[in-house]
């Protein structure tokens, strides 16, 4: 009964989400209060009716239910109950309804506040939002039907893909989908804005919040995703490029564009065509990502589906939403006017060239990422693009924006002067200069790029330093500590947020530097009592003895670590699943602030010993301590009132507005 139920439920949400988009659209045309209101309320109870299908089949996986098809492929009752419950939304099925469920709470977010709003432009939001939500709808009930039963039911189920039992399956597809959905929230402002034909401050100022919260909830996301296969996959890496990596940095690199973005339309009033457009295309590339997962047009280890026509049809939402968004752009966006000036020396000309950069940067991805897929239907070849291109071509095009970063905070609003820009980063550029020199005394001219990032790390964290610096100088001439408790209370919480995501990135900087000029590995057939030495680390395999999980074999090596700091003992397992007969590994790693040692094992070799992988990987965990950081500064932004309450400030005229047809 529970998979009738649910169907029923996502039947229901369809016919709402139909029922929002029609009644919204003409309550905004005709400027009709009850139908808006009746819009509205479809637009809660969507979300409520998607809760009800959602729950249906947790609780379909946790009772193991194996008459419904879904749960029998991805479950068995010796699977923990912590996979059970991860695996409601570790198959394609399953990650759909978890979509859909997550963009419609979104709307009913929407639905309940934006009291502020004007009540035309909160209907059209909610209108598109309930079209976008009808469309993912209708590619669950029609492709992707979560609650299919099977006759006879089997008495056990198949369990879930071994990779994808560990606790990261329980928070970072979630989170991830937080942030991928978020920016639905944008998309759906920015075609409200085009069909009513104005954008104010009020617009900017709260569309700023949501996409705010995406970028969050992506930047979560993706650092849970590196850290998840890095100490579960064994490869010893923390980025590979890989297609479905890359299909979740594009959004995130236009959401930090529009994030800017909209910083300038609110303040200034500028770049309101380009900010509509950042809009639309950054919900565009989060369903690009949803493409790629599931058409199998790449081959990635995070796909979840292989079926053409799960993929056709994605690709034709993907076509149809974003081509009818962007041709209402063509249309509507040479018309906006605005009357912002500013000079090549501003803060809006700085942010203007930072958005440039970020475009060029997701461009340069995007490329990498479909060309094979170019190639494959062009000619039938078959290639790869790697991490080479990406190192030649996205690499040189955030090291130029890292540059610009520590620029924009430190000019003035409309026009600025070179001097005295100059002199406020003076300290910024002494520090990055000290650290270029000091690196190359240390290690040599041969690691000259490794202190150019050094350079670049330490540019970005003191420039962020120096934004604080600059909040708490003496108004007047006199003792620098003086008041300044006052001066740092007066400080918003927005421009510690920008100071704690600036310096993030500089921390994530300073690892990915280290990883790429000092990381060393070694592979190595070892025996019990057999030793090495890597990168001053003593390693000696221990011990070796066979295991048994809960639904798993293992062959468990123990290793003792000897380092300056003491010792420890690693504990590396091959795992074999024998319902699924796969094999994966569990890496061993000892965790330290300068750096981890990580180790994993393979087969047997053929001389009896065994095969062992190890890597130093110094100041590793820089890289998602800095990404964490940048997060936390975006959650200090979302915690400033005037972020968070979107108050109508008053102002003489709205930012943009159409020009008359005629003109």
């Amino acid at each position: 009964m529970i998979a009738e139920i649910g169907q029923l439920a996502l039947i229901l949400a369809l016919c709402l989400a139909l029922v929002q988009s029609a009644s919204l659209l003409i309550g905004a045309w005709r400027l009709d209060g009850a139908l808006m209101s009746m819009g509205r309320t479809a637009a809660v109870l969507q979300a409520a009716f998607i809760a009800v299908a959602f729950a249906a089949l947790g609780t379909a996986y946790v009772t193991g239910d194996f008459s419904i098809a879904l749960v029998a492929a991805h479950s068995n009752s010796a699977q923990p109950l912590l996979y059970r419950v991860g695996a409601t939304w570790g198959s394609h099925e399953g990650s759909m309804i978890l979509w859909v469920f997550i963009l419609a709470v979104y709307g009913a977010a929407i639905a309940l506040a934006g009291g502020s709003l004007r009540e035309s432009l909160k209907a059209r939001v909610l209108a598109v939002q309930g079209v976008v939500g009808a469309a993912f709808l209708g590619f669950l009930l029609l492709t992707s039907n979560p609650f299919l039963r099977l006759t006879p039911a089997p008495f056990d189920g198949a369990e879930l893909n071994p990779v994808l039992q560990d606790p990261g399956l329980v928070f970072h597809p979630p989170v991830l989908y937080l942030g991928y959905v978020g920016l639905s929230i944008a998309f759906s402002f920015g075609v409200a804005a085009l069909i009513e034909g104005r954008v104010d401050a009020n617009w900017a100022r709260w569309v700023r919040p949501w996409v705010l919260a995406a970028w969050i909830f992506l930047t979560i996301g993706i650092t849970m995703g590196s850290v998840w296969s890095y100490y579960t996959l064994g490869w010893g890496g923390w980025w590979f490029w890989d297609p479905v990596e890359n299909a979740s940095l594009m959004p995130w690199l236009l959401a930090t564009a529009l994030l800017h973005s909209c910083l300038v339309l609110e303040k200034r009033g500028a770049l309101i065509s380009w900010t509509i457009l950042l809009s639309i295309l950054a919900f565009s590339m989060s369903m690009v990502g949803t493409f790629l997962v599931r058409s199998g047009v790449l081959t990635s280890v995070h796909a979840f589906a292989v079926d053409p026509k799960r993929g056709v049809y994605i690709l034709g939402m993907i076509a149809v939403m974003t081509g009818l968004a962007l041709g209402l752009f063509a249309w509507r966006a040479p018309r906006f006017r605005t009357g912002a000036l500013f000079t090549a020396v501003s803060k809006e000309y700085a942010i203007t060239l930072n958005n440039l950069f970020l475009a060029a940067a997701t461009a340069t991805v995007f490329l990498g990422t479909f060309y094979p897929v170019f190639v494959d239907a062009l000619h039938g070849d078959k290639i790869s693009v790697g991490p080479p291109y990406f190192n030649a071509t996205f690499a040189p095009i955030f090291m130029l924006l890292f540059v610009l970063v520590s620029f924009g905070p430190m000019l003035n609003w409309k026009r600025d002067s070179l001097g005295p820009l100059l002199s406020r980063l003076i300290w910024p550029a002494l520090a990055s200069a000290i650290a270029v020199v000091g690196a190359i005394l240390i290690f040599g001219i041969g690691h000259v790029m490794a202190a150019l990032g050094f350079a670049l790390s330490a540019w970005l964290i003191v420039g962020a330093g120096a934004v604080l610096a600059r909040r708490w100088r003496p108004v007047s001439h006199g003792a620098f500590w003086d008041g300044l408790w006052g001066r740092m209370r007066a400080t918003p919480l927005a421009i510690f947020g920008l100071a704690l995501a600036h310096a993030g990135l500089g921390v994530t900087t300073l690892g990915i530097t280290a990883m790429a000029g000092w990381q060393s590995n070694a592979v190595i057939a070892m025996t019990p009592g057999q030793s090495l030495t890597l990168a001053g680390k003593t390693v000696t395999l221990t011990g070796l003895r066979g295991i048994e999980g809960p639904n798993y074999e293992a062959a468990q090596a123990r290793f003792a670590i000897e380092t300056l700091a003491g010792s420890r003992v690693l504990i590396s397992e091959r795992r074999f699943y024998p319902d699924s007969q796969t094999t994966t590994t569990e890496a061993g790693i000892n965790v330290g602030l300068l750096g981890n040692v990580y180790i994993s094992i393979g087969d047997r070799a053929a001389g009896g010993g065994l095969v062992v992988r190890l890597w130093n990987h110094p100041l590793v965990n820089f890289i998602w301590g800095g990404a964490f950081m940048m997060a936390f500064g975006g959650m200090v932004s979302l915690a400033d009132r005037r972020l968070r309450v979107a108050v109508v400030k008053r102002v003489r005229a709205p930012a943009g507005v159409l020009e008359p047809a005629a003109a």
